[in-house]
């Protein structure tokens, strides 16, 4: 095993790890890593893999990843980083006569070009004849000055903690983001899903060529979209059949499968609750990737509210029956979130394979959080928890396994009113927050 240097983009912090062994599991490569040695404030993360053409599979597709290099030498001091690299002297004469270049950057500091030129100097001993070429060489050396999550104070002269030497291997594939940039992209709502959040969930659901991937609250189809791209087939569902068909010719889904050239992937999306859903196989999924409607938009199922002041029957237009109507929209009703999740997970049980991902986000209110409110499915493990906090409330990024066959004996069923989750009541609980603020 060799030791390699992950460089994560410094965002989305808790979706990096996750997303990085999702990608080991994808790609079959085998990762050992310190999940202890692992920061939230940090961008640096050191691994240990059999091969390049292993760090290549594991970052080809990696959204939160900048670059992985190959990690020559590190230390507190120049002098400790030095002694590494000349450790291994084997490894510096394919690199004599080919073009390079060398980086020299700071994490959390800044670092002069007069500086920077005295680093790259420092290591001439590797002896390095080809040309240099700052924008197409061959091969490209980093170093990186780590200077710790301390705020820098105007003054004070930053302390620098660590600093790492390597070769790149591969950089990452944040230009998706760009690709999938929903200010790019023809036709949005309000529950459109970002980019970079759409890619980091279609790499843990493991999307792949020949994978079957279900979304069964749609929307404007952002998943299909990300998950289509790394090769799945892609289908979806919604009880809202206005959101599918968008508004008019180009503000449709089916005009954004059309943008980014997804025909042959993204399979249809179709109408109906999930609740009262069609599908007659089980265990026929590779992956369900979804986002139940949480603030801007509440969920519905069918049927009438407790209230209503007439039954169905006396129901009428014109003398006509109206549940016979040939233009009739069957009544819905509010689709409180704990129950939403609760019939989730019990479809995500039934109808994925053994192995097959469930990857959703929970809305939580942060002060009311709990780690006990996160539903438990005797056929379905944990594999990640990770929060996006927007103040007051917070959705949660988790991602499930399936590990054994479903039988209606391991049904999940709702809880009692006094275990009610954090997340019951969801939307409700953040109005109120909300109209008091403005009070």
């Amino acid at each position: 095993m060799h030791t390699y240097l992950i460089q994560f983009a410094q965002f989305h912090e808790e979706f990096r790890l996750p997303e990085l062994k999702s990608l080991a599991r994808l790609e079959r490569v085998t990762l050992e890593c310190n999940d202890s040695e692992y920061k939230l404030d940090n961008p640096f993360f050191k691994i240990q893999l059999e091969s390049d053409e292993d760090a290549r599979k594991l970052v080809k597709r990696a959204i939160l990843i900048k670059n992985i290099y190959e990690l020559w030498g590190e230390g507190e001091t120049y002098e400790q980083v030095h002694e590494q690299v000349k450790s291994y002297p084997e490894r510096w004469p394919q690199y004599q006569d080919v073009s390079f270049k060398f980086v020299v950057s700071a994490f959390n500091s800044t670092i002069s070009k007069e500086d920077q030129l005295s680093i790259i100097n420092s290591f001439s001993y590797l002896g390095f004849e080809g040309p240099i070429d700052m924008k197409n060489a061959s091969v490209q050396f980093a170093v990186h000055e780590d200077y710790g999550s301390t705020q820098y104070v105007p003054g004070m002269t930053p302390i620098r903690e660590h600093i790492y030497m390597g070769r790149l291997v591969a950089p990452g594939s944040r230009d998706l983001v760009n690709t999938y940039n929903l200010k790019k992209r023809k036709y949005l709502g309000t529950t459109s899903m970002d980019a970079e959040l759409s890619l980091v969930m279609a790499n843990q659901a493991l999307a792949a060529s020949g994978k079957l991937v279900y979304d069964p609250f749609v929307g404007t189809g952002s998943f299909l979209f990300t998950c289509a791209h790394f090769g799945a087939y892609t289908l979806g569902s919604d009880i809202d059949g206005r959101q599918i068909r968008g508004k008019g010719e180009g503000k449709s889904v089916k005009a954004n499968v059309e943008q980014y050239q997804l025909q042959g992937r993204v399979l249809d999306s179709l109408v109906f609750d999930v609740c009262h859903h069609p599908w007659r196989t089980d265990a026929w999924l590779d992956a369900i990737v979804t986002a139940p409607y949480g603030v801007r938009a509440g969920a519905k199922t069918l049927g009438r509210k407790e209230n209503s002041k007439l039954p169905l029957a006396l129901r009428t237009y014109e003398g006509q029956p109206m549940h016979t109507r040939e233009d009739y929209y069957p009544p819905t009703k509010p689709y409180e979130m704990s129950e939403v999740v609760s019939d989730l997970l019990n479809f995500a049980a039934k109808h994925l394979r053994i192995g097959g991902r469930l990857v959703y986000w929970l809305p939580t209110v942060v002060d009311e959080y709990a780690s006990t409110d996160i539903p438990k499915h005797p056929s379905m493990v944990m594999i990640s928890n990770s929060e996006q906090n927007f103040g007051q409330w917070a959705r949660r990024l988790i991602t499930m396994e399936k590990t054994c066959e479903y039988t209606s004996e391991v049904h999940l069923e709702q809880v009692e009113d006094e275990k009610r989750p954090g997340h019951y009541l969801f939307r409700e609980k953040v109005n109120k927050r909300n109209e008091m603020l403005f009070m």
